[in-house]
C-alpha cells in the first residue's frame, strides 16, 4: 500500500504541481525514509500518529542531521500526508500543528563590487574561449541566475535588442531577467565570432557551447569560475551561487526595491529574499562603528 501511495505523490508533484525534478526526488527520498521507520515498526501510513512524527525527526536529528536538513524533511513529510488527505486516501494528518525546526540563518557569502569587477576581467578575449567565459561570468552577475538556469539557456532565450533572458526557473516557472550593458556587449561579442570558432560547423541549440557542440554542464562552469577566479587573485572559496548572492546584494545596498529582486532571482516566497536586507543592515552596522564619533567609548 505504502509504495503505491508513494507513487501517486510523485506523479501528483510532477504532473499537477509542474515541481522540479531534482526537488521531486529529495522529497521521495525522505518520504521513502519516512515509509521505512514506520514499516520497521510495523505500523501503516494510515495509522501514523504525531508522535511517529517527533520520533522519526528525533531519530534523524541523533544520525547527525542539521535543523535545515530535518526541516526540509518535515516539510516532505507535510507534503505528502496532505496530498493523502486531500484526496481521502487516509482518515488523517499526523504532520498537523507541528513546528518546523528552527535553524540559523547564515547571512549569504558574496563579493564585493572590486572583486566582482577584477572576476569578470579574469577570462582574456583574445581567444574564442576567453569570449566566451566573459560572456558566461558577465551574464550570471548581470542577471543573477541559478547555476542550472545559466548552462541550460538556449539561443531564443536572448533577446539583445530589448536586453532580457528568458528563464526557466524552478517548478518550469518562465521569467524574464533584464540583461546590462556589458552582459549584452559581452554575449554579442561572443556570438559574433567565438561562439562560431569553438562550434567549427556544428549545430546546437545551447547559447553557451563546449568544442564538442553540447552545453555546459554545471559542475563544467564551476570549474570554470574556480579558474578565472585563481587568476584574479580571489582567495574567497567561490561558487556560482556566491555570484547570484552578490547580483542580489549589490542590488539591494543601491536601493532596489525587493520585490523586484525577488522576480529577477525567481523566489516563490519575498521571505527569502529579504536575507539580502539583513546582508545590508549589517553592513550599514558596520560602517556606524567604524565612523560614528559615538559608536565606541572611548579609551579610558
Amino acid at each position: 500500500m505504502s509504495d503505491g501511495l508513494l507513487d501517486l505523490y510523485v506523479t501528483y508533484l510532477r504532473a499537477e504541481r509542474n515541481v522540479a525534478a531534482r526537488t521531486v526526488d529529495a522529497y521521495a527520498r525522505d518520504v521513502r525514509d519516512w515509509l521505512d521507520e514506520l514499516g520497521r515498526r510495523g505500523r501503516g501510513v494510515d495509522a501514523a500518529t504525531r508522535d511517529d512524527v517527533l520520533e522519526h525527526l528525533a531519530w534523524l536529528r541523533r544520525k547527525g542531521l542539521s535543523p535545515r536538513s530535518t526541516a526540509r524533511h518535515l516539510a516532505a513529510l507535510r507534503g505528502f500526508h496532505r496530498f493523502l488527505e486531500d484526496e481521502k486516501l487516509v482518515p488523517g494528518n499526523p504532520t498537523d500543528d507541528l513546528d518546523t525546526p528552527r535553524h540559523a540563518r547564515t547571512l549569504p557569502v558574496f563579493l564585493t563590487l572590486d572583486e566582482v569587477e577584477v572576476l569578470l576581467e579574469a577570462p582574456g578575449v583574445e581567444t574564442p574561449q576567453g569570449l566566451r567565459d566573459r560572456a558566461m561570468l558577465e551574464v550570471l552577475y548581470a542577471t543573477g541566475l541559478r547555476v542550472s538556469e545559466l548552462v541550460n539557456l538556449a539561443m531564443n532565450d536572448v533577446n539583445l535588442v530589448d536586453g532580457y533572458v528568458m528563464v526557466m526557473g524552478k517548478g518550469r516557472k518562465e521569467r524574464v531577467v533584464p540583461l546590462g550593458k556589458h552582459a549584452i556587449e559581452a554575449v554579442a561579442a561572443y556570438l559574433g565570432s567565438a561562439r562560431p570558432a569553438i562550434l567549427k560547423g556544428r549545430v546546437s541549440r545551447a547559447l553557451f557551447v563546449t568544442p564538442r557542440g553540447a552545453g555546459f554542464s554545471r559542475m563544467g562552469f564551476w570549474k570554470l569560475l574556480r579558474r578565472h577566479a585563481r587568476t584574479a587573485g580571489i582567495t574567497k572559496a567561490l561558487s556560482p551561487h556566491k555570484l547570484r548572492h552578490s547580483f542580489a546584494t549589490h542590488l539591494v545596498e543601491r536601493g532596489a526595491d525587493l520585490r523586484a529582486v525577488q522576480a529577477m532571482l525567481g523566489h516563490a516566497d519575498l521571505a527569502t529574499t529579504q536575507i539580502y536586507t539583513h546582508v545590508d543592515g549589517q553592513r550599514l552596522r558596520s560602517t556606524y562603528d567604524r565612523h560614528h564619533p559615538r559608536s565606541r567609548r572611548r579609551a579610558s
